[in-house]
């Protein structure tokens, strides 16, 4: 039997408050062939959630930490306004789609985070994916929504970084799937120069990636992004492609181990 590809497509939270950005994301994600899952941050619209509720956002190296009224914010954004908001979308354009937590049919299972050097709260690392329920939804022609909130089990909620959720999806569903995973955010690819979208990086070995590192080229919020994808490689996963909204199908910069 042939494998049926799967396209797994994370968008960050500057694409959700773009509402032209967002429509072109979402068109271009729904004109995809075969089956899809859909993942999205919403930091963005959390971090100015905080400021107005008087909580003002800790990041660590591109990373939140999550204390109780920050996980009370996320969930709030993340499981709500943006995940509906999402699904509402992609069911005005044709796409038959269901927003999910990692809570809901207990689809991810994460642990709370140890304490290291630093203290990230109630932030999620993943341990399990219900592959079993991911698959029956796409049998069903339903595309799952996942936001980044997962759970532990005991009634704990978490928050998990949305790169690390479609990663982990990705790597989890390749032995059923021909799976593609792409990273979808406001610039057209990995940049050389983060103020210049002509410095598009078209292919990335994890060689090249690591010297970049080193040089200071690439930074912050990128480096968790770039470690998941390349973990996804390692793992199976076919294709990983960092790219714009208007590139989903294809450009932007190709990741190679």
């Amino acid at each position: 039997m042939k494998i049926q590809p799967l396209h797994i497509t994370k968008i960050g939270g500057k694409i959700l408050e773009d509402e032209a950005r967002l429509d072109q994301v979402l068109r271009n994600f729904v004109n995809l062939e075969g089956h899809k899952i859909l993942v999205h941050g919403g930091g963005k619209r959390a971090s100015e959630m905080s400021r107005r509720l008087g909580i003002e956002p800790r990041m660590h190296q591109g990373r939140r930490i999550t204390d109780e009224p920050a996980l009370e914010v996320a969930t709030m954004v993340y499981a709500g306004w943006s995940n509906k908001k999402v699904v509402s979308l992609l069911q005005a354009g044709g796409c038959d789609a269901l927003g999910l937590s990692g809570a809901d049919g207990n689809a991810i299972l994460a642990r709370k985070r140890p304490v290291g050097e630093v203290d990230y709260g109630f932030a999620g690392d993943i341990e399990e994916v219900n592959t079993g329920l991911i698959r029956h939804l796409l049998f069903a022609q339903i595309t799952p929504v996942f936001c980044a909130i997962t759970h532990d089990g005991q009634g704990q909620l978490l928050n998990t970084n949305a790169d690390t959720i479609a990663a982990r999806l990705a790597r989890a569903l390749t032995p059923h799937y021909d799976v593609h995973l792409h990273y979808c955010f406001e610039k057209p690819g990995v940049l050389t120069d983060p103020d210049d979208d002509d410095t598009v990086i078209a292919r990335l070995t994890f060689d090249s990636y690591r010297q970049y590192q080193q040089q200071g080229v690439i930074t912050d919020g990128m480096i968790p992004k770039l470690d998941n994808a390349f973990g996804a490689l390692r793992h199976g996963v076919k294709g990983v492609v960092i790219c714009g909204p208007i590139t989903l199908n294809g450009a932007g910069t190709q990741l190679y181990l």
